[in-house]
């Protein structure tokens, strides 16, 4: 790994302000048990879709990180604050560690100063303290160019950044709430596209995504050591988005393809076999953007976007997004139900029972809550609104794990 880059503590260093959308005794009032039950959004508001095309924002009002509380029936945002964020990347591009103490949230991408009509890479993460009251930022990383997806291990004392612009995974030491950059393993090159990173139950391996090169690489973790094994995956065109079952026995990623139309896929990768290896890959539809599987593994949910985000004369636009649920069958997939959701759909997440089932959607700036229970999935009519279009979601590492 290479050398250690720079920390900064921020406390009244980072140049933005809280914005709050809830009083601070509503947050007091919260039980401990509320609290172990929490998603995040990480939302983007330098972007918007202009029929079809993706513009910036002239002099956008900061980004922002809702807070949801999953204890309630249906869930509804908590809080928000300001936070830099970007839609660039998987929608895996916020981390909870398991204790509920810290969020972290990456910035792809950032206005350029030098024309305010394009976007340049960014390279900062945001620490975000949870249990103060309210939440706040109190920190921000230095990682490399376009930090996307990020994942914090189930010790909640490793996290693992894809930086995409660069070919690397960022790899950042978590004590309590202290989080520092110890250095980088390097994957490919700047073409690479490496775009998330997921790891094992057991923390001594990883998953990453290259979009680039339309590989998956396995990694080796002995402590804070991580390694490149040099062991690449081939599932399918652009392989993005990855989550790793609670026992470890499988991942399944999701392929978003060129975006030119034609309908794009999922694998399966059998995590038991020696080595691993891409065991199944089924169609799904246009751009699968958001995949996760649920707290009891025994179910996929993927957001698809079905051509929403495309041009109104394009023969390949669709009216909707939807969401697909898959059984998991051994080491197969078999879907079960399907649902319409919003336009540029992104992440996709299950409540810690996994009878809740959160998906954003960037053009409406809101989540849609989805109830499931195993069998039907319905739609609960409560969207849940966002101060910016809705680009990253997570729940904790621990909270997704079995009981």
């Amino acid at each position: 790994m290479n050398a250690m880059l720079r920390h900064r503590s921020c406390a009244g260093q980072l140049g933005f302000s809280s914005l709050v959308v809830m009083t601070v005794s509503s947050w007091l009032s919260i039980t401990p048990a509320a609290q172990a039950q929490i998603a995040v959004s990480a939302n983007d508001n330098k972007v918007y879709l202009d029929n079809g095309v993706v513009k910036v924002v002239r002099a956008p009002p900061p980004d922002t990180l809702t807070i949801i509380d999953l204890h309630s029936h249906p869930p509804h945002a908590i809080a928000q604050i300001n936070v830099p964020a970007s839609v660039v990347g998987p929608p895996s591009s916020v981390a909870i560690a398991p204790d509920q103490s810290i969020a972290l949230v990456t910035a792809a991408m950032k206005v350029d100063p030098a024309d305010p009509s394009k976007q340049v890479p960014d390279n900062r993460l945001s620490v975000v303290d949870l249990q103060s009251k309210p939440p706040t930022v109190i920190a921000q990383v230095e990682c490399g160019k376009s930090p996307a997806g990020v994942s914090i291990n189930r010790q909640g004392t490793l996290a693992l950044v894809a930086n995409r612009s660069e070919g690397t995974v960022s790899v950042l030491r978590i004590e309590g709430k202290k989080v520092t950059h110890i250095g980088k393993v390097t994957l490919g090159d700047d073409k690479a596209g490496v775009s998330h990173v997921a790891f094992a139950p057991d923390g001594h391996t990883a998953l990453a995504t290259r979009d680039g090169d339309n590989m998956i690489s396995v990694l080796s973790i002995v402590g804070e050591k991580v390694e490149y094994t040099k062991r690449d995956l081939s599932a399918g065109l652009k392989p993005y988005g990855i989550d790793i079952s609670p026992d470890g026995g499988l991942a399944v990623v999701a392929n978003v393809g060129r975006g030119n139309g034609d309908s794009d896929t999922i694998s399966v990768i059998d995590l038991k076999a020696t080595p691993p290896r891409v065991i199944e890959t089924k169609t799904v539809g246009q751009t699968p953007e958001g995949i996760v599987l649920s707290p009891d593994g025994k179910f996929c949910a993927v957001a698809i976007m079905n051509g929403s985000n495309k041009a109104k004369d394009s023969p390949f636009l669709g009216q909707n997004g939807e969401l697909l649920l898959f059984k998991i069958q051994g080491t197969r997939l078999a879907l079960v139900a399907k649902a319409p959701i919003g336009h540029w759909s992104q992440g996709v997440a299950f409540s810690p029972d996994g009878h809740t089932i959160l998906v954003q959607n960037m053009v409406e700036k809101e989540i849609t809550v989805f109830s499931w229970n195993g069998k039907k999935l319905h739609d609960t009519g409560r969207p849940i609104k966002t101060n910016g279009g809705p680009a990253g979601i997570r729940v904790s590492s621990r909270a997704a794990s079995p009981p």
